[in-house]
């Protein structure tokens, strides 16, 4: 049970993610439906009419379950890293701030990321989608850094697997120094602006 748990609350960022949100959201939306509809009979079966108490309570309940429904159609949609990336990548998890299965919105499109990586002011990242544009991601993603004012970051996103990981190695190897307070600050507007 407790392997269960832990799964279902993988920290964002962490490979499986997006699968496990999936999983809680589907869960939790049906626990709230369960919950509004155990109001509603029990008011009834106890008055014998809709014009109670715990009927409005019940219609009450329906919004945030209502919300959750549509929490879980927006993961659903989402698609995580791939196992067979997962493999190709994850060497590189010791050496660089990596995160896994994000997934990016604006107003026009989604931005499916499955796998990025930061070093100093350097951000890249690979989509698995062929739907997703890596130059609109690129430009959705420098305009967030811009907002916030984190200044000097490139953002390189990549569709091709084998030019990513080849990224991945240059940028392993490349010796920059590294501001832990920037990089503490890219992450956590990453985390903030993704599902």
């Amino acid at each position: 049970m407790t392997a269960f748990i832990q799964k279902i609350l993988t920290p964002k960022g962490a490979y499986g993610y997006l699968e496990n949100r999936k999983i809680f959201t589907a869960l939790r939306t049906l626990l709230f439906f369960l919950v509004c509809i155990g109001l509603y009979l029990a008011g009834y079966l106890t008055t014998g009419t809709n014009r109670n108490l715990l009927t409005v309570v019940a219609i009450l309940g329906c919004l945030p379950a209502c919300k959750s429904a549509v929490n879980f159609i927006i993961f659903i949609r989402a698609k995580g890293c791939s196992a067979s990336l997962r493999e190709k990548v994850c060497v590189y998890d010791k050496f660089l701030n990596t995160l896994y299965d994000m997934y990016f919105t604006s107003y026009q499109k989604n931005y499916p990321i499955s796998h990025m990586a930061l070093k100093g002011g350097i951000l890249c990242g690979i989509t698995e989608d062929s739907k997703c544009s890596c130059q609109e991601a690129e430009k959705h993603l420098g305009q967030m850094l811009a907002q916030e004012g984190i200044k000097n970051v490139t953002v390189n996103l990549f569709s091709q697997e084998d030019k990513y990981i080849d990224r991945l190695g240059r940028l392993n190897n490349f010796d920059i120094d590294t501001d832990k307070n920037k990089e503490e600050e890219i992450l956590r507007l990453l985390f903030s602006i993704s599902l």
